[in-house]
């Protein structure tokens, strides 16, 4: 895949189910999950991608609710969630056997890249959303690809051999994270997680993207394709089960007066009329001023 994502595996054997996680897999890449012999009637996957991508599509259509935890977990009893963990849909695998006696099962995409195209669509990516002009993410290298290349590792003081580094994306990661002088960046500035939403006006119509997730203590750059003439801006604070935190009865969030459409789960809206009607959520988003060439939105609590 062209994203980076963490994955959990799922161990049902003789009526009891066991989860573990997380299993971070960068693209092009493959990662052991469990050593030595595996035996089980069934193995199940849940896979998501960083929280860096927003709205990244990775489909999770498996029927099995089983037991998770924000952080590295193991979960014995994965049927019945205790306090702090959140039940999510896992998959049943079947991985393939190959010659030298380790089964690999794989993660994809609809682009159906080959290692070299996924890795280059991941950098592409993440490119994007640094605010360097690497569109479109196809997986195809050429001038424009290089150009933002090289820009982004002049920006970081690093050479081009850092590409081929383990740690690569990783490095790329931090980047996107960190506070920019150009682009819209999102800093987390309280110890409940943040949920934020961005919407991009060209003149002719508005779309609005989500949910990016911002953890305690970190920043996030959303992806904001294109010089848009308005960008605007919503964000709240939810607790590990999703539902919205109230201080003094009131919401802890932060937006404006333009009401745009979301929904619960992560989407892309381009109509914006008649939310509630349509089944979705009306938000106030707020104007972000981009005159100085970049702008640092910082969330803190009252």
């Amino acid at each position: 895949m062209s994203y980076v994502v963490e994955a959990a595996i799922g161990i049902d054997d003789k009526s009891a189910t066991a989860t573990r996680g997380w299993f971070r897999i960068d693209p092009a890449q493959c990662r052991f999950v469990v050593q030595g012999t595996l035996t089980a009637d069934r193995i199940l996957l849940h896979a998501r991608a960083l929280s860096i991508y927003g709205a990244s599509p990775v489909a999770q259509n498996g029927t099995d609710n089983l037991c998770i935890a924000p952080d590295n977990f193991v979960i014995a009893a994965a049927r019945q969630c205790r306090a702090g963990q959140s039940q999510v849909p896992f998959t049943m695998i079947k991985p393939t056997q190959t010659d030298d006696g380790n089964m690999v099962a794989y993660l994809a995409e609809d682009s159906e890249y080959d290692d070299e195209q996924a890795k280059l669509a991941a950098i592409q990516r993440l490119l994007v959303i640094a605010g360097y002009d690497a569109a479109p993410i196809d997986g195809v290298d050429g001038p424009k690809t290089q150009n933002a290349l090289s820009s982004f590792l002049k920006s970081r003081g690093l050479t081009a051999d850092a590409v081929s580094t383990p740690n690569f994306f990783e490095t790329m990661i931090t980047a996107v994270q960190a506070p920019s002088a150009t682009g819209l960046t999102w800093c987390n500035d309280t110890s409940y997680k943040v949920m934020a939403s961005v919407a991009a006006d060209d003149g002719k119509g508005v779309v609005s993207r989500g949910w990016y997730r911002i953890e305690p203590g970190k920043c996030l750059r959303p992806d904001v394709v294109g010089q848009p003439r308005q960008i605007l801006s919503f964000a709240e604070a939810v607790d590990d089960n999703g539902r919205a935190i109230k201080l003094n009865d009131k919401p802890l969030n932060w937006g404006g007066v333009r009401m745009l459409c979301t929904r619960e789960s992560k989407f892309e809206i381009r109509e914006h009329n008649d939310c509630n009607t349509r089944g979705l959520t009306s938000a106030g988003f707020a104007i972000v001023d981009m005159s100085g060439g970049g702008r640092t939105l910082r969330f803190a609590t009252p």
